[in-house]
């Protein structure tokens, strides 16, 4: 999480949060009302397809891109409100999480910050933490929806993962597409930006990586098994998800 605070001290790091804010608002309210899917909570997101990217290429300031860039949509599509509040939480999730966990959910995890499509590692850690960090979104926007009294959150959560992860399947075209370009050419790879050094396999991150992973999948889960106690393995749930990005 540290990285997420120190990157305001890197001048490039900032303007990368206001590009990908922008991008993000603006593919966000283009479609805002195109196809809704809950009117005022979610539609179909076409801009779903930056998510990962942002996420991965730029670390932490694709994360607060994607939660600032959420709030701005919002607010052009007419629908900013209470519920933006868990928007932006959710989908800083939705960029932080594929950088903090490329390296740390083992054993699905790569084993060097790089994205190569023709590696199976790579793969691998794109699905999974696709998988995760959806799950991780729709939990937390969910519940508080929820308890806003919107929306049931067994309704808003399911679709909430399914749009994020369907975005992120079709986004990693995008990836392959500019990676080499953002990288190489541009030379705006979060890590070489902030000139970051990434640790790798540790103790610590994989404990955070499936503590979020448990917490993300539980939560979803929450609800199939009659007889369970619904509310009380939602807001574990996200404890859990909140305790492992804290330790990541």
């Amino acid at each position: 999480m540290r990285y997420a605070f120190l990157m305001w001290n890197n001048t490039r790091m900032i303007v990368l949060v206001a590009v990908s804010a922008a991008i993000y608002a603006a593919a966000l309210a283009a479609f805002k009302t195109a196809i809704p899917l809950i009117p005022g909570i979610t539609e179909v997101r076409v801009a779903g397809i930056f998510l990962m990217t942002f996420g991965f290429l730029f670390g932490p300031a694709g994360a607060w891109g994607l939660g600032i860039g959420n709030v701005i949509g919002d607010l052009l599509g007419g629908t900013l409100g209470p519920a933006s509040i868990a928007g932006f939480f959710g989908n800083f999730l939705l960029g932080y999480l594929p950088y903090t966990m490329w390296l740390t959910f083992f054993p699905f995890a790569e084993t060097s910050y790089e994205w190569n499509a023709k590696n199976p590692r790579s793969w691998s850690a794109y699905i999974s933490i696709n998988v995760i960090s959806s799950f991780a979104c729709a939990v937390t926007i969910g519940l508080m929806v929820d308890a806003l009294g919107f929306v049931p959150y067994a309704v808003v959560s399911r679709i909430i993962a399914i749009n994020n992860i369907i975005g992120n399947f079709l986004g990693v075209i995008l990836l392959i597409a500019v990676y080499d370009v953002t990288k190489n050419q541009l030379g705006l790879l979060w890590i070489d930006v902030m000139r970051v050094k990434p640790v790798g396999l540790s103790v610590r991150g994989i404990c955070g990586a499936w503590i979020i992973a448990i917490g993300s999948i539980a939560g979803i889960c929450a609800g199939f098994i009659p007889g369970l106690p619904t509310t009380a393995i939602i807001w574990s749930s996200l404890m859990l998800i909140i305790l492992g990005s804290l330790i990541l």
